[in-house]
């Protein structure tokens, strides 16, 4: 039963059905209750830093129901996404109702198709592994995976991370570093582990090359099938669940840094090295992606298994009123930096 709770996920395409089938105002309330209601729901509960203890965790962890509802996300991410494109066919929009859908949609890319597809791709098995790739091509943001498994947890707090935000670095800089530098080396990533196996940069293994025709023909399909507006309002999307990405890498690892050793080489990842939020709204929709130093420190674990512990530094709240103060530089940073002197 303690799964069940994750079904909470379900709130957002709930919210989204009504985007979609309503007009003027409405069309945004996937915005106004992920980035209005959340954030204040989440200042009138207390941080659940609960664990499981070594019995229940051997049990969670043989659940499968946890699983099958990350699966659950794969045809609903899809349904929802060609309703959006079939939906610029049919309708005449006005402005806020474009804005409104487009955000709606960045939304499920987001919180759907790049969060969930994170998680499957952690997996070791080549099924749910493919399954996040699917979700990951939704957001044209495929690259994400041999660049976050090969190079974001391996130089996390480092100068070397494109994810890791550095002290003072202005979020709006950072999406541009971030997103562009990452897919650099994700192909640094895919062309080194194929050297090393005395394979062509250009051998069909080579999962960039393949992500990016991939990319190009799910683009060059949605045009052939649903036309140039559809198109761009897929791109548009895809651009806002990008944004929300970078968005949460930007406060996950802000201004944290690992030291070096007398050898010149850094200190294992630990569980000081990402942000942790135990807000207990944000943690449940985001399959606890907001326990992120758990998940730094062993990538591996399952997302119900991830713990809160007591050497983790800790945002004030959950993930989308942090993302909210982000967007306000100095906000952030008057916020934050004092944190950072704390630690």
């Amino acid at each position: 039963m303690k799964a069940l709770k994750y079904l909470s996920i379900l709130i957002l395409p709930v919210i989204v059905y009504i985007s979609f089938t309503t007009s003027g105002w409405l069309t945004i309330l996937p915005i106004i209750t992920f980035f209005g209601f959340v954030p204040l729901l989440e200042l009138f509960f207390n941080p659940d830093k609960d664990n499981f203890d070594k019995d229940q965790e051997e049990t969670e962890k043989a659940n499968k129901l946890y699983t099958y509802i990350l699966y659950a996300t794969l045809p609903i991410q899809l349904y929802f996404l060609g309703w959006f494109l079939a939906m610029f066919q049919t309708i005449e929009l006005t402005t806020l109702e474009y804005i409104g859908r487009i955000s709606a949609m960045g939304l499920m890319c987001g919180v759907i198709g790049i969060n969930v597809g994170h998680e499957l791709g952690h997996r070791n098995n080549r099924f749910d592994e493919f399954l996040g790739e699917i979700l990951l091509l939704t957001s044209l943001n495929t690259h994400f995976l041999p660049y976050h498994n090969a190079g974001h947890h391996f130089n996390v707090a480092t100068p070397n991370d494109a994810a890791t935000a550095r002290k003072n670095e202005i979020l709006y800089i950072f999406w541009i570093r971030s997103h562009f530098q990452s897919y650099y080396q994700a192909w640094e990533a895919e062309n080194k582990r194929l050297t090393n196996s005395d394979r062509s940069r250009l051998h069909h293994q080579n999962r960039m090359l393949i992500y990016t025709i991939c990319n190009i023909l799910l683009v060059v399909g949605i045009f052939f099938f649903f036309g140039r507006t559809s198109l761009l309002a897929f791109l548009a999307a895809s651009i806002f669940g990008i944004l929300l990405l970078e968005t949460v890498n930007y406060i996950e690892h802000y201004g944290l840094l690992r030291k070096k050793n007398e050898h010149g080489r850094y200190e294992r990842v630990k569980r000081t090295h990402s942000w942790n939020s135990d807000h207990v709204i944000g943690k449940l929709m985001l399959f606890n992606l907001s326990r992120h130093s758990d998940h730094h420190y062993n990538g591996s674990k399952h997302y119900q298994l991830l713990k809160s512990l007591p050497e983790s530094p800790q945002m004030p709240t959950g993930y989308p009123g942090m993302m909210l103060v982000a967007l306000f530089p100095p906000l952030w940073f008057k916020l934050m930096n004092k944190k950072l002197q704390d630690l």
